[in-house]
């Protein structure tokens, strides 16, 4: 998943004051660029303390970027998300009410005054930014923008799952001392890193961080070349058919494919036991698998993620996640708490099915 986040704030960095009233501190030619974000994305999401404080609608109301959307055969409207830990929604919020499109809500507990309004998600677990992100792309979104609040913002900084981040600071604009006012601060030395500045209009600046490259093309290829290798693993009724691509950080490739060599071996251990036998660094590597790296295993002691995060990989880009079918797999979720930079591809997950259709018959 590709995340950015976009925040506006005042020249002495706050994001709202003290009012019962929204502090509106976009111009227009700011909002409008937020307009062309949104629109770029597939979901938007914001802390369950924005919904109760801004009542956002979190729209893209631009005709002309709802058209694009629609020539592109996507739905005008984003999918929108947020997350709770008190339940305190209402379902008559601008959030649930305007849109067409999906509404996420994540909360610790159930939430029965939102039904019918929103896929209510109550995991087993806590509600990190890793979760939310696992479970997001599980629903195919690929492209998230994170809006706010403060809180919302600093989890996604801390968890490093921001790729891009856009802050427009109004220049015209100072607050002074707003104790109670939401003030954007993330932790120090997270903004310590090279960005560039652009002023929009005579207010807005724009300061703009990439924190991860972009890897698409590149990941789009040894995926392909995963599925590939996957062809030829041979067909069983208790094991998925997946390939697998370990690209070094010096670039060396090697490659697996399920029981390549044994019974028991899956596709990225068959990959790794070449590049360990060529005597291959594998700290910093990334490896490209068809399916996610699995979580449980019943045939070997170590499962793949577990594997991954020992040997120190940085990252782990996959089409497909692992159906729960024989375990409910949570290497994705296991290799983002490990600090491995995750990435899935779902537009190349109906390839992976075919592959393994001999499962689903």
């Amino acid at each position: 998943m590709n995340i950015y986040a976009s925040v506006a704030v005042t020249a002495d960095g706050y994001m709202d004051d003290a009012s019962p009233e929204r502090l509106i501190i976009s111009t227009p030619e700011d909002f409008m660029e937020v307009q062309r974000l949104r629109a770029a994305c597939d979901a938007i999401l914001v802390g369950a303390e924005t919904l109760r404080r801004d009542n956002p609608s979190l729209l893209v109301r631009d005709e002309s970027l709802r058209a694009r959307r629609r020539a592109e055969g996507r739905p005008e409207d984003i999918d929108k998300v947020t997350f709770t830990a008190s339940g305190r929604l209402d379902p008559s919020m601008n959030f649930f009410t305007q849109g067409a499109g999906r509404k996420f809500v994540f909360s610790t507990r159930p939430l029965p005054q939102l039904a019918g309004v929103a896929e209510v998600v109550v995991p087993e677990e806590p509600l990190t930014a890793q979760l939310l992100v696992t479970e997001l792309e599980k629903r195919g979104i690929e492209r998230l923008l994170v809006e706010g609040g403060p809180r919302t913002l600093r989890l996604f900084a801390r968890a490093g799952l921001i790729d891009t981040l856009r802050l427009a600071v109004n220049r015209s604009m100072r607050l002074g001392v707003e104790a109670d006012a939401p003030r954007l601060c993330f932790d120090e030395g997270y903004l310590d890193v090279p960005h560039t500045d652009a002023m929009l209009d005579d207010r807005m600046e724009i300061r703009t961080w990439r924190f991860h490259p972009n890897t698409r093309e590149e990941d789009l290829c040894l995926l392909r070349r995963a599925i590939e290798l996957s062809l030829q693993s041979p067909p069983s009724p208790t094991s998925y058919r997946v390939g697998a691509v370990v690209r070094t950080a010096r670039g060396e490739l090697f490659t697996g494919y399920t029981h390549e060599t044994s019974p028991t071996h899956h596709a990225e251990q068959e990959a790794v036991a070449k590049a360990l036998a060529a005597g291959a660094e594998l700290r910093g590597a990334a490896m490209y698998s068809s399916m996610e790296p699995c979580s449980r295993r019943s045939s070997e002691p170590e499962s793949c993620s577990t594997m991954m995060l020992r040997l120190g990989f940085a990252r782990a880009v996959f089409a497909l996640y692992e159906p729960d079918r024989f375990v409910c797999c949570r290497g994705a979720l296991n290799l983002r708490e490990g600090g491995v930079d995750v990435r899935a591809y779902p537009s190349l997950g109906g390839e992976v099915l075919a592959v393994n259709a001999h499962l689903f018959h």
